[in-house]
């Protein structure tokens, strides 16, 4: 039963997303801020399938074990695009409220999304591993958490300022995104169970995209 759940889960989720994501691109015309949303929500769509449908394949055949390379190399990637997807959101943060300048501030966030990508590289992780080490999972989410938490803040800071109600709880996703993911992080080594954190984790990235799609009338 867990299994059938998972799964369609999971491809309901990436279908979703993906199919939110061309959508804006489609629609968005000479809109820039909604075509990089839709653009954000197709790296997020592809980079999770990398390693979503490894997954499923493996709960349907030989289990994770044996396919230990392939989920491994997909936890990269999908480490990887939401790096990339954070980025993207802060960009649509700026063109959002017409934010100029702020060099500082770009640089330090471009400098956290480098630091966890190169985290990402470093062999010591061990991803084709079924349980790569504990302490290079916190190592590289440190400086993704940190990139997280800025730009939530940012996010949170304007909503108090904006009119704009479609991004208005932006910051909560992403509050939710990682008080949700932080546990999986920790525990999940320890105890198994806590990894159905990541469907409610997902979900916030859903609403994410959510809102994204419908801020196209207030563009």
């Amino acid at each position: 039963m867990t299994k059938i759940f998972e799964t369609t889960f999971d491809i309901l989720y990436l279908i979703t997303v993906i199919t939110l994501g061309l959508k804006m691109s489609l629609d968005a015309k000479n809109t820039t801020q909604y075509r990089l949303f839709g653009y954000m929500a197709i790296v997020l769509g592809v980079g999770d399938a990398f390693h979503l449908v490894p997954r499923i394949y493996a709960m349907w055949t030989t289990g994770m074990e044996s396919n230990a390379s392939i989920l491994g190399f997909g936890q990269f990637v999908t480490s990887i695009t939401m790096t990339i997807f954070y980025i993207m959101l802060y960009h649509i943060w700026r063109m959002n409220h017409k934010i100029s300048g702020q060099k500082q501030l770009t640089f330090f966030i471009y400098l956290l999304a480098v630091l966890r990508i190169a985290l990402c590289f470093a062999p010591q992780n061990q991803w084709f591993s079924l349980n790569s080490p504990l302490i290079w999972s916190i190592y590289r989410n440190i400086p993704f958490t940190v990139l997280g938490c800025i730009i939530l803040i940012l996010y949170y800071q304007q909503s108090k300022k904006s009119k704009n109600k479609e991004l208005r709880f932006m910051w909560l996703a992403i509050v939710f995104s990682f008080a949700f993911y932080i546990p999986v992080v920790l525990f999940s080594n320890i105890f198994p169970p806590i990894g159905m954190l990541m469907i409610p984790k997902t979900c916030a990235y859903v609403w994410i995209v959510w809102m994204g799609y419908h801020q196209k009338k207030t563009l």
